[in-house]
């Protein structure tokens, strides 16, 4: 998990994706809807890859992508973020990240 923690360090949010995946894409759209301060690492057009994806399936990421970090926490993926945002979690865990300020 070495690859993945390194690339999660000291960041509000961070999300796994790929330019072509719509769940992705939506979540991105969900998430910097809020101004959240975010990275996005497209695996599609980042370096070794293939050892953040596989880092990724092992932290229980299926499919990989979206693959979502808040706080440094791995929140999940598309279904786990959709849930936090229904019950009006979402927020509340960007605001502690210090990825948004209201």
């Amino acid at each position: 998990m070495d690859m993945v923690s390194r690339l999660v360090a000291e960041r509000p949010v961070v999300i796994f994706s790929r330019t072509t995946c719509s769940m992705s894409h939506a979540i991105k759209t969900l998430i910097l809807n809020f101004g959240a301060n975010l990275t996005i690492y497209e695996l599609d057009e980042i370096p070794n890859s293939q050892q953040v994806e596989r880092e990724l399936v092992q932290l229980g990421c299926q499919p990989s992508v979206p693959a979502v970090f808040i706080g440094q926490q791995f929140i999940g993926g598309a279904n786990q973020v959709m849930s936090l945002q229904v019950t009006n979690q979402l927020v509340q865990l960007l605001i502690r990240a210090g990825a948004i300020w209201i």
